[in-house]
């Protein structure tokens, strides 16, 4: 049985957390006066515009979800009143307030040598709030950074150093905001260990990384082939919204940021497959990929049919293998994952979802945030 204790390795991999977000939000926003200085205005603009989306949408939750703590007396800094926790969201502060509480309370606990349950619980419901947050941040800004970044190098041979490092940042932050918030999710559940360290963790990013890398790559392709193809990406966004709104998703409280909610499920859906409901999602996540793949798989030949120049870039052949090999090697993590080392009888992807828990216990958001 893995301890479910609040430890120190927990403890630093929050130190991690935050010093990856704010690396990612730090160069991107470098990298967009960059681009400003060298007078490419659009560049800066959609690079800036990320970060200022993810941003808003993840201040707007976090506030929502100290207001809701606040109201029903559970774990939040007394001293805030509502006019300072407005003050700190607008000032797009709220994600560093989540860690700057979590680092304290998290730090008096280990170092008085507490060990009660309960104690350990609320310290786990912040980090998992966290890792919630982090997961929008990571789809509405990182993953769609990384596709910019990778346009403007493939199809306008535009290279610095500066670039290479936020791309480098991004990907990071990816890697560890999903294992991070698979883990957390885990650890959140009464009735299931702790995901371990080794080799389930490995494995587990694996799947994510090489099946969220060639989706990054090929969505490229489509926008290269031409700016157009951005229509098609949010036609796909709008079917993964019509989903979450088919499926009755009640993570909010609000209806207006239950929308929002569903709005950020079609982005996620972009690009990973994500469970919104809980139960049992092995057809769907199978024709998930199908398309997937042959979505991967037709950028390349589309440009090479209607782009034929592509051919004599540098930079096309080695795509093609790539999209191949991470395509293959996903869903073979994928399939070792959920044949081999995925709790048995439990949903397809509880990092995303959870089945639904039937308690007496009077519902909570952290309740509603486990049955997503």
């Amino acid at each position: 049985m893995t301890s479910r204790g609040f430890t120190t390795f927990r403890w630093l991999c929050t130190i991690f957390g935050l010093i990856f977000y704010l690396g990612d939000i730090g160069s991107d926003l470098l990298l967009s006066v960059q681009y400003f200085r060298s007078g490419q205005i659009t560049w800066a603009a959609m690079t800036l515009v990320f970060v200022l989306v993810g941003s808003v949408c993840i201040q707007i939750f976090s506030y929502a979800w100290f207001k809701d703590d606040k109201e029903n007396e559970e774990v939040v800094d007394k001293g805030l009143s509502t006019s300072d926790l407005i003050g700190i969201h607008v000032l797009q502060i709220g994600i560093i307030t989540r860690y700057y509480h979590l680092l304290k309370k998290s730090f008096k606990t280990l170092y008085s040598g507490k060990t009660q349950e309960m104690e350990h619980s609320r310290l786990f419901a912040l980090a998992t709030d966290l890792s919630m947050l982090r997961m929008f941040e990571t789809f509405l800004e990182s993953v769609p950074q990384l596709i910019l970044q990778v346009y403007i190098i493939l199809e306008h041979n535009h290279r610095s150093n500066l670039q290479y490092i936020s791309m480098a940042v991004s990907f990071v932050n990816i890697a560890w905001a999903t294992v991070d918030y698979r883990r957390c999710l885990r650890r959140s559940l009464p009735h299931i260990n702790e995901m371990p360290c080794g080799i389930p963790t490995a494995v587990y990013l694996f799947y994510k990384i090489f099946t969220i890398t060639p989706r990054i790559l090929s969505l490229t392709l489509f926008i290269m082939l031409s700016p157009l193809s951005t229509l098609a990406m949010a036609l796909i966004w709008l079917v993964g919204t019509i989903w979450a709104i088919v499926e009755k998703t009640d993570f909010c409280i609000s209806p207006v940021l239950e929308h929002l909610y569903r709005a950020i499920v079609g982005v996620i859906l972009v690009f990973t497959f994500f469970n919104i409901k809980g139960v049992n999602t092995r057809v769907p996540m199978t024709v998930y990929y199908i398309v997937s793949v042959c979505q991967n798989l037709a950028a390349p030949i589309l440009l090479y049919l209607l782009k034929p120049e592509s051919e004599r870039t540098d930079y096309f052949l080695p795509i093609i293998f790539f999209i191949l090999i991470t395509n293959s090697l996903g869903l073979g993590f994928l399939g070792l994952y959920y044949s081999l080392l995925h709790p048995h009888g439990s949903v397809a992807d509880e990092v995303d979802g959870i089945e639904e828990l039937k308690q007496e216990t009077k519902s909570t958001r952290f309740d509603r945030f486990l049955q997503i």
